[in-house]
């Protein structure tokens, strides 16, 4: 492989990585995904994923997950604004809204995403943004603020995709393009993604690429994995891998505002 990558979003504070930090940055840096943001989805985890973001040169992200908003307190503004002073946090999320799982009240969730991005729009630092089974709702709150980002782990349809186009996000795309079975309805919007929009990202240690041959027997995703994201994606857009690196690299440094290192 002879390309460089930028892995938009992994999940590094999960529990599944504990103790082998190291070894897994290791393995990505060997096969070219050389840089990655690490994703907070609560204060602890967001503190947790500025830490290895300072110890191992990445990047991080610091907010509250949906999932997570009936955790948020009165003093969330003041936690995300304090952890965003470290250079490390390029972005304020994970944070949207998730009708799927519904783990926190709906009205909580739409509260706690509008205040952060408030926040960020306040602090000019970018999104990363959740969304299942809510893009109107979404599509609507963000149209209250003036904020840019990226739409991540794209999974809705058309027109969703068109309105987070319409926004100006970057959308995230992760192995579940790789997926023959549920992947099917994405694999045919992604020419319908500008190259210049489209950032890749693992998820890890979710949604491994159905595509891994052979399947690791742990069956975790992890950054090492990103090139067969990339590499169905070149496929759907009928271009070499390495142009899809070079574009998803280029975008990730534009959004978040990073000097190629």
């Amino acid at each position: 492989m002879q390309y460089t990558l930028i892995d938009a979003g992994v999940n590094l504070t999960n529990h599944q990585f504990d103790g082998q930090h190291q070894e897994v940055l290791a393995r990505a840096i060997e096969v070219g995904v050389k840089h990655m943001l690490i994703i907070g989805c609560d204060i602890s985890s967001s503190e947790e994923s500025l830490a290895l973001a300072a110890r191992y040169d990445q990047y991080a992200s610091a907010g509250i997950h949906p999932h997570d908003a009936k955790t948020a307190t009165s003093e969330l503004e003041q936690q995300l604004t304090q952890l965003a002073q470290h250079e490390q946090i390029i972005a304020i999320g994970e944070c949207g809204l998730d009708y799927n799982r519904d783990f926190s009240p709906r009205d909580v969730q739409r509260d706690v995403f509008r205040r952060q991005l408030a926040l960020a729009e306040k602090l000019n630092l970018p999104v990363y943004l959740h969304e299942r089974d809510a893009s109107d709702d979404m599509l609507a709150i963000l149209n209250e603020f003036t904020v840019r980002g990226v739409l991540h782990c794209f999974t809705g349809d058309a027109q969703a995709l068109a309105g987070y186009l319409n926004l100006g996000l970057y959308i995230g795309i992760t192995g579940w393009v790789c997926d023959e079975r549920r992947g099917k309805e994405l694999q045919q919007l992604i020419p319908s993604i500008p190259i210049e929009r489209l950032l890749i990202e693992t998820d890890a240690p979710f949604l491994i690429p159905r595509t891994v041959k052979p399947r690791p027997k742990s069956r975790r995703n992890e950054p090492a994995l990103l090139h067969y994201v990339c590499d169905t994606l070149a496929q759907l857009y009928g271009i070499p891998a390495c142009d899809v690196a070079k574009h998803t690299s280029e975008n990730f440094n534009h959004l978040f505002g990073i000097e190629k290192k």
